[in-house]
């Protein structure tokens, strides 16, 4: 069995998140991934808790590629890019626009090598538009894109800043736009009676959180109404939401259907709420949802977490605590499907836990090939395979600070 991507190589010129999110879900699928990083490194390389001096945040996001330092700036650089770029079936870089141009590398210049090359740019507001040029991260595409104003508690019960979601979500999903249009490009080139065109893709952070935001905007053209943020609850269905348990914990519970809402009355002794006034399916349970809330936290503070998670598992009603890193390590449904897995860290000397594969694919291998990479680690075994350099000449790029 192979790995589903195997035989595809991409070329990422990136740093931080966004594209070196997108490069590693098409590497976890199997794609010979080469990351072109600076002398001094990707910054990402010193976030998060370290070991040995180690990032093990860097463990899993630069892992299953090859990295390959090279200074972009110096003339010598010019002919080792393009020839990198000869090899590969796709670029995807995250500058600011415009930079990669600037370095003597646009689109025009990068399909000299290989015309049918499929290059994706990835940047905070996209290539054209009067914000272009703006600086963004990952936190202001999820501001721009409307993410930001619903990840906050109701209006009127807090004073505390809109709360993040807790991971660079903005430069991940605009990473998976970028990986899922790098492959349709793929498709269209490569297919049976494909065209053989190399396309440009355009992915911006903002719009790749705008695009996550469902009835919004439409809800906004036709009746003016601007959505509001819920806290745990959820603005379209009820009832769905967190609620306290008796050890101080939470607990979350989705009966928005007529079936499950059923069950969920009879579990807490309120039968005469079935078809009552006010309850008569989701619009009226939306409209009555404080009080309906209410009633059901009233029951959950009787119980521990895991007392009200087996009774609502065997009621068959969706429900779970919230999950903390120890508990989902330590989750029998996560080791099963090999989503929580031990990965040997050659550079700690031992095995890293880190998350698994996604999507699974039959008949295909799920193995993360390595953990992430020491800085220039592939650098003289793939000047060497792809481009034909002897020692002598890798040696002497190396002297001139070209790598």
């Amino acid at each position: 069995m192979q790995q589903m991507l195997a035989g595809l190589r991409i070329l990422e010129v990136g740093h931080f998140v966004a594209a070196p999110f997108a490069t590693r879900i098409l590497g976890d699928l199997g794609a010979d991934v080469i990351k072109i990083e600076a002398l001094d490194g990707d910054p990402a390389r010193e976030w998060g808790e370290k070991v040995d001096g180690r990032s093990l945040w860097w463990s899993m996001h630069g892992r299953n590629k090859r990295s390959v330092t090279l200074n972009l700036k110096h003339p010598s650089a010019r002919g080792i890019l393009l020839g990198l770029a000869s090899k590969s079936d796709a670029l995807i870089e995250n500058f600011r626009p415009g930079q990669l141009a600037k370095l003597g590398f646009s689109p025009e210049t990068l399909r000299q090598s290989r015309p049918d090359l499929v290059i994706a740019h990835i940047s905070g507001y996209g290539q054209t538009g009067p914000y272009r040029d703006r600086a963004a991260f990952g936190v202001i595409g999820e501001a721009i894109g409307g993410l930001r104003y619903l990840t906050d508690n109701s209006p009127g019960t807090s004073n505390l800043p809109p709360v993040r979601v807790g991971v660079s979500i903005g430069d991940s999903v605009a990473g998976l736009y970028a990986a899922l249009g790098v492959m349709g490009a793929l498709w269209q080139r490569d297919r049976q009676g494909g065209d053989g065109v190399g396309r440009t893709l355009d992915v911006a952070l903002t719009e790749s959180i705008l695009s996550l935001m469902e009835g919004m905007l439409p809800e906004y053209g036709e009746l003016g109404t601007i959505k509001q943020p819920t806290g745990g609850g959820i603005a379209t269905a009820a009832p769905t939401n967190a609620y306290p348990t008796a050890d101080g914990g939470w607990i979350l519970i989705a009966a928005n259907s007529e079936p499950l809402f059923a069950r969920l009355m009879n579990l807490i002794g309120c039968s005469q709420l079935i078809g009552a006034p006010g309850y008569r399916g989701n619009q009226e349970r939306v409209s009555n949802v404080r009080q309906l809330d209410a009633i059901i936290g009233d029951w959950t503070r009787q119980y521990s977490v895991e007392q009200v998670e087996a009774l609502l598992a065997k009621a068959d009603i969706p429900g779970t605590k919230v999950f903390t890193a120890a508990e989902i390590a330590a989750d029998p449904q996560y080791r099963d499907r090999a989503m929580v897995r031990e990965v040997p860290d050659r550079h700690l000397g031992r095995a890293v836990l880190q998350a698994g594969v996604v999507p699974k694919v039959e008949g295909a291998t799920d193995e993360v090939r390595w953990a992430g990479p020491a800085l220039g680690e592939h650098t003289d075994a793939v000047l060497s395979e792809l481009l034909g350099l002897g020692d002598g000449e890798i040696a002497k790029l190396r002297n001139e600070g070209v790598i």
